[in-house]
Order: structure tokens, then sequence, then C-alpha cells
């Protein structure tokens, strides 16, 4: 944790400290609101291909790198159309990131540039997934996945135009929800000066559920820079947390908590993350 303290300059400090205190303090004392303990809105939060609409606040910090640190917010709105046995799934990814060095083997920046500390907005993911309206005991989608170069800055995004394949597989046997994403994006357009795209991502999902709307959880995002020589190619967390569906008001919230150690990483890649998600639900 030897670079934690410089991650944000005056106080900015401050609003990340009050945000992550805040954000712990809903999961663990969710008294605002009435818990809600429903199994099946709390398996349709854990599918990612599901018909719930879903915009869930993705904040990590990665720390530990030899360069710097990182934070990354991302807002990523899920949104499903069913259209006769079909549902589409629409699904965002755009990140606010925060690197005080060198930054690389993260999901939103898988090779960095050198550089010093720098805020804005990273490359914007879109996928879309095709996935049975009504699934059997297992639930698939896939569809495909790109990347635009929106990044405000060379130290936050590829500045390539990306593409490729996402699958998404999962059951569901109570009590338990577990699943895998796949998925690999070439880059096709761009920066020439800048190295093409080449990533391969795995997320396994999973989600053992408690009473009163707990349940312990896993998603580590593993990933594979191919251009990259042998020794700096692959970033493999490993790790969990606890996380807890609830109500604050009349809002269906989903919230969850881990820590991941990054057992295989590049030489400028985090050692730690810390992970805390916060999701509106909005359940037809």
């Amino acid at each position: 944790m030897r670079h934690f303290g410089k991650l944000f300059p005056g106080p900015l400090v401050y609003a990340r400290t009050v945000m992550l205190f805040l954000t712990i303090w809903l999961v663990l004392h969710p008294s605002s609101g009435q818990a809600q303990d429903s199994d099946d809105l709390r398996a349709k939060a854990q599918n990612p291909i599901g018909s719930l609409i879903s915009l869930p606040f993705d904040n990590t910090l990665d720390f530990g790198a030899p360069d710097g640190s990182a934070y990354f917010l991302s807002i990523q709105p899920v949104i499903p159309f069913t259209l006769g046995n079909w549902n589409l799934v629409n699904r965002v990814i755009a990140p606010l990131i925060s690197v005080s060095g060198l930054i690389e083997g993260t999901p939103a920046i898988p090779e960095g540039v050198p550089g010093g500390r720098v805020f804005g907005l990273g490359d914007i993911n879109y996928s879309l997934f095709l996935s049975p309206a009504n699934p059997g005991k297992v639930i698939w989608g896939l569809g495909p996945s790109l990347t635009f170069p929106t990044a405000t800055d060379d130290q936050l995004g590829s500045e390539k135009w990306s593409a490729g394949p996402a699958v998404v597989v999962l059951a569901q046997p109570q009590p338990w929800s577990l699943g895998v994403l796949v998925g690999n994006l070439w880059s096709f357009a761009g920066d020439s000066d800048r190295r093409n795209v080449n990533q391969f991502i795995l997320q396994p999902f999973i989600n053992y559920n408690l009473a009163q709307g707990w349940f312990l959880t896993t998603d580590p995002i593993i990933t594979a820079n191919w251009n990259a020589d042998a020794d700096n190619r692959w970033t493999v967390p490993l790790g969990g947390g606890i996380g807890k569906q609830f109500v604050l008001g009349k809002q269906p919230m989903n919230a969850k908590l881990q820590v991941h150690y990054n057992a295989v990483r590049p030489d400028n890649a985090p050692d730690w993350a810390l992970k805390f998600q916060l999701s509106l639900l909005f359940p037809k």
C-alpha cells in the first residue's frame, strides 16, 4: 500500500474516503430501508444477461504497482429488451479513471503508457447479448462487444477501436449462482502509433446465497494481453467478499465488497484491488 496516498490530490482524498466509508456502511447497516429477502430478485441480480434492468456503480481501488495507484468508477447500465422468445441485453461499461503513474494489466487499461497523475474518462465498452427469454437450467448468451476510443488522455485508454465476441454461461442451483463470461477484443482502427489491442477476458462469478439477502461472492476479472511477452501477459486476481440485497427507501439495491490479490500480474500492474459495487435494481 505504499502508493495509497498518491491516488487523488487535494479535496478528492476526502471525497474518496467519505464515499468508501459510506458505501461500506450501506452494506453492513442498511437500516434506511427494509431488507428484501427475495430469492427471485436476488437470482435475477446475479444473472448478467437476465431480464432485470440494473445500474451498477463499480468502484475499484488498485494499489501496490511500482509507479502508482489507480481508481476506477465504472458506470455499467444493463438494459434488456424482450423480442418474442429472445432477450437482447445491452450492457455498457463507462469508466472514470484516476491514475498516478504507469498502470497496466487492468481490464480498462491492458497496456499503459508512462505519465503523471491523470483523471478522466476511459474507453467505453458496449456489449449486446442474445439470450433465450425462457432458458432451461443452463442460461446462456452471446454477442458482439465493441470498445470505443473515448479516453480523454492517452494514459487512460488504448486510442484504438476494438471489437470481438463475448459469451456468458451460468446456472443457478439453489443456493448457488455459478457462471462465466468469456471474450476477446481485437483492435481494427485507431492511432497507428499505439500498439494494437488483443485482449482476452475471463470472468468467473460465484455467489453463495445466505439468509436475509446476504451472499458470499467472487467475480475476479482475469485478463491476458496477447501482445505482451509471456512474463507480462496475464493478470490473475484471487479473492472475494460479501454482499447484500436490500431496499433503501423504495429502491431495491444490491451491494458487494471484495478484496482481490493479483497472484499473477505484469511488472507494472497493481498488487491489490479493493472493490465495492452498488447496483440500483429495477424489477419489471
